[in-house]
């Protein structure tokens, strides 16, 4: 799994935030959002170290989000990888979009305390994973539909080396479902830090106890290939900040 790369509205959301602004100055839609250049030279960047992988390791299947800074992600990356590359089947799947923020998209921490003091305070009593904005998502919501993602993969990629290309809930939701965690241990994993852009997180199927199998860890928040390649590593949410 990979988080996208920089998008112009990580930029501007770190623009608000520093300013202490209410709104973020994104007036397209969410899912129009593109990446920024430095968001296109980490996809390139993670394109090539891509392109070094032996060819078992180089993925035959990508899914990824329907939303601009998604897709621009992969298109660099595979365009990166070069051209002697078997070009992998690419699925568009809306249900990797991003979390939906609802009536707090584009507001900041100062934004959702300042107009919506009563959702920053409902927000604090129930937490994160079970909080829903008015007309948004929990981390519930995105669990679930999830959920049939992973099953979509089993019954239809089943031996496919699978890429996802999404956002940083996804990449984090993905974790809970495969490590089958509790609340309190992904939210500990969220708190210790977000989700890179370009990062790339990995799991290979192996063996189980009774003849089944498990999803086993491999990597996660691996920024080498950006790093490599010179590039800054960046890592603001898309989320709005709120009180944690």
């Amino acid at each position: 799994m990979v988080r996208h790369g920089e998008s112009a509205g990580n930029v501007a959301r770190l623009a608000a935030e520093g300013a202490v602004l209410e709104r973020i100055a994104i007036t397209a839609r969410d899912a129009d959002v593109p990446l920024s250049p430095l968001g296109e030279r980490q996809s390139a960047a993670l394109g090539r170290w891509f392109g070094g992988l032996p060819e078992p390791e180089w993925p035959t299947v990508v899914l990824v989000s329907p939303y601009r800074r998604a897709l621009q992600t992969v298109e660099r990356l595979i365009d990166a990888a070069g051209a002697g590359r078997c070009r992998p089947a690419l699925i568009v799947d809306e249900r990797l979009r991003e979390k939906e923020f609802g009536m707090l998209n584009r507001l900041t921490r100062a934004g959702i305390q300042a107009q919506y003091p009563e959702q920053a305070a409902l927000r604090e009593q129930l937490g994160k994973f079970y909080y829903r904005p008015p007309s948004g998502e929990s981390w519930c919501d995105v669990i679930l539909r999830l959920r049939s993602v992973a099953d979509q993969i089993q019954l239809q990629y089943a031996g496919e080396r699978v890429l996802i290309v999404a956002h940083q809930v996804i990449v984090l939701c993905f974790r809970y479902l495969l490590e089958r965690m509790t609340e309190a241990q992904i939210l500990e994993i969220d708190r210790q830090g977000d989700v890179a852009n370009c990062a790339v997180t990995a799991y290979e199927r192996v063996p189980a106890s009774g003849g089944s199998a498990e999803m086993a860890l491999r990597l996660y928040n691996f920024v080498v290939p950006v790093e490599a390649a010179g590039e800054p590593v960046t890592s603001a949410p898309d989320r709005p900040v709120a009180p944690r």
